[in-house]
């Protein structure tokens, strides 16, 4: 067995297993290896049940006490238990486990372990692991075990089997990173690296295996870029724009003046548009900074010297919206530019027709989704590819492009608040462009950290704006026990939350695990207003507009990482009314409330993440991820911040001393990146 061996030649992964493991994309048993878990079940001593708090995951023993009742709710089982000990009694609940009415008696002693709620100000642990006798929970006392993210047939246990044989079986891996990096940074060896980032002994242990980890993949990621900037430097501009007074027309015709940031950027954009090499661009920009009107000038400049531009969303829904604001806005202006919409969702005869106008160059202005990069859409001049930093051009994206005419100009923007200094690193294949100032109008948004005391007050608020004909937001975190039961969390929410507010008011729910076309349909009807409280998942964080919306209430906030709250407060403040973010949180401990502060007494994101990267330890792993910015396997941008400046520091010494990595001591490395490049794994992070 090698690490190319197929995942079904481990005992116990039969033809079904294997199909469940190929919908993680688990094909391989190096695929496996690198398959690393979300985070670890750690078994302390068990607590008295006194002393167990809210929105912690504790251990206790007690006994069962009275009759263990099953109740069905909305064809959901769910079974609840009494649990005493000599300081106290809770209540536990388990879901669609009845047969547990048969096997916990009155009287019998059990070790429970699980995390614990406040529902209706009484502390419920919900659905815990079951030791009994108590015995049992010995063996797994002091110990961390790893916790992978699963999907529906898929257990936590089957996938722990499978990796123990996986590293058993599998010869020692030559390490590929120089020896002078590796001592320099005190990087633990590749090998032991990998065991105990799967099974460690211990925190310290886990601590070294993942820094080794996270390190070698910013450094591989960083090398790949730096190749990719060196490749798009060399592009050779064919485009040229002598017309720019409709451009100049078009921006004192706008209804408001732009920004000093955002003209200081529009002159980098007209610059790098027509000079002589390919622009590759970066605008950063905090939410509501005013970087789609940039993007729009853009666009324009393009189509109206007689090229095309595309933008492309990532949802319909977006694209959709930005689709009709720009016919608006050429309408208004008397542009002689046609916009096109092009999605996945439209029909053959539509997307035949949309294509067909874009061929010929009857669109100038293309709008839309990922559908916009696929190979039967062919352009007639296209100059200009506008996206969002959820689609980010990766090297082959580009060569599709440029297979269908000239190397378009790139412009990527971000609403991710990132320090200079980390967003140098991470993008740096593009230039930097900061659009630092909020335009004049905006109503700054107002928030509040609160504890779920105050959950009662909230509702009565939201009920408050929704009669004055607004609408809001409510946000709810994964459950941490299984990925397969997010919706079950957020349909639960939506009910309970449709019961308190009333039959008058059109509660709905949003999650990841709902297919496009159903995420689509009831983003069209929020837009609308026939839905006036929307409940989701973080699946909201990006993709809808909706200047109605002004209310923003998360629940569990301590569970968020502030960088991903401060893009969800970005869904209000988009309109003329004054919104609010309401950030509730069940832990009581000072950290957690000198974090969230952070985002009581600011709006600004960029300040934000600094000071989040200012309260964050190095030892601090098990933190939130923070944000989605690139799709590292284990890395943060946010949370490995350390790393990622090390990582970039170790990229520069290697490449000034050997810069196509031809001696004799990178050559393990040079093939790991060079292999890294070629399986696409660059474009899959970006």
């Amino acid at each position: 067995m090698n690490e190319q061996s197929k995942i079904s030649e481990l005992k116990g992964v039969g033809e079904k297993t294997e199909k469940l493991f190929q919908k993680l994309n688990i094909f391989t048993v190096d695929d496996l290896l690198h398959y690393y878990p979300r985070g670890y079940e750690i078994y302390e001593e068990p607590i008295s049940i006194g002393s167990a708090g809210e929105g912690e995951t504790a251990t206790v023993t007690g006994s069962i006490y009275g009759k263990v009742q099953v109740a069905t709710m909305r064809n959901l089982q769910i079974t609840t238990a009494y649990v005493k000990d000599l300081t106290g009694i809770i209540k536990v609940v388990w879901f669609r486990m009845p047969f547990l009415r048969n096997t916990l008696k009155s009287g019998s002693v059990i070790t429970l372990r699980g995390r614990i709620a406040n529902k209706k100000g009484t502390l419920v642990m919900e659905h815990p692991e079951i030791f009994y006798p108590s015995v049992s929970y010995d063996a797994k006392r002091n110990t961390m075990q790893p916790v992978y993210p699963l999907t529906a047939g898929l257990t936590n246990q089957t996938i722990q089997k499978a990796m123990k044989q996986a590293i058993e079986y599998l010869d020692l891996k030559q390490e590929f990173l120089p020896s002078e990096i590796r001592m320099e940074y005190h990087l633990a060896e590749y090998n032991y690296a990998m065991r105990r980032i799967h099974f460690p002994e211990d925190k310290e242990s886990l601590y070294q295996a993942r820094e080794r980890l996270v390190f070698e993949e910013f450094l591989i990621f960083i090398l790949a870029l730096r190749q990719m900037k060196e490749t798009n430097a060399r592009q050779k501009n064919l485009f040229t724009f002598p017309n720019e007074q409709e451009i100049d027309r078009f921006i004192l015709e706008l209804p408001y003046e732009l920004t000093g940031a955002q003209k200081k950027v529009w002159e980098e954009i007209r610059e790098d548009m027509r000079g002589s090499h390919v622009m590759s661009r970066l605008i950063q920009g905090d939410v509501g900074s005013g970087k789609t009107v940039i993007a729009l000038l853009g666009l324009l400049f393009a189509s109206l010297n007689g090229y095309q531009g595309a933008l492309m969303a990532p949802t319909e829904v977006l694209a959709k919206q930005h689709y009709d604001s720009i016919c608006e806005l050429l309408k208004t202006h008397r542009i002689p530019v046609r916009a096109e919409l092009l999605t996945g969702s439209m029909t053959a005869k539509e997307k035949r027709e949309a294509c067909g106008r874009i061929e010929s160059g009857e669109a100038q202005i293309i709008i839309g989704t990922h559908a916009l990069i696929q190979e039967k859409v062919q352009y007639h001049s296209l100059a200009l590819v506008v996206t969002d930093e959820q689609h980010r051009f990766g090297v082959k994206q580009r060569e599709n492009l440029s297979l269908k005419g000239k190397m378009p100009h790139i412009l990527v923007m971000s609403a991710t608040p990132i320090p200079r200094t980390l967003a140098m690193i991470v993008y740096g294949d593009l230039d930097i462009s900061v659009i630092d100032e909020l335009p004049a109008n905006r109503l700054p948004i107002k928030n509040c950290v609160v504890d779920t005391g105050y959950r009662s007050t909230a509702y009565h608020f939201i009920r408050k704006q929704v009669a004055e004909g607004r609408q809001c937001y409510v946000i709810c975190p994964m459950v941490e026990e299984s990925e397969t039961l997010e919706a079950e969390n957020v349909l639960d929410y939506a009910r309970t939350l449709q019961e308190e507010l009333g039959k008058t008011i059109k509660v709905s729910y949003l999650h990841g695990k709902m297919k496009q076309k159903e995420k689509d349909a009831i983003m069209e009807a929020f837009v609308q207003n026939r839905i006036q409280v929307l409940v989701s998942t973080t699946v909201i964080e990006v993709g809808i507009n909706v200047p109605n919306a002004t209310v923003m209430m998360v629940e569990n906030a301590e569970r968020f990482g502030l960088a991903q709250l401060h893009q969800l407060r970005g869904r209000v403040g988009r309109g003329k009314y004054q919104s609010y973010c309401i950030f509730m949180s069940a832990s009581k401990t000072k950290e957690t409330k000198e974090r969230l502060e952070i985002l009581n007494k600011t709006n600004d994101g960029f300040k934000i993440a600094s000071e989040d990267l200012r309260l964050r330890g190095p030892g601090d792993l098990f933190g939130i991820r923070q944000s989605g910015i690139l799709d590292f396997k284990l890395g943060d941008v946010f949370q490995d911040a350390r790393l990622l400046q090390k990582a970039g520091e170790a990229a520069n010494s290697l490449l000034l001393k050997d810069p196509k990595l031809e001696l004799p001591k990178h050559q393990n490395l040079k093939e790991y990146l060079q292999n890294y490049i070629r399986e696409g794994m660059l474009e899959t992070t970006l």
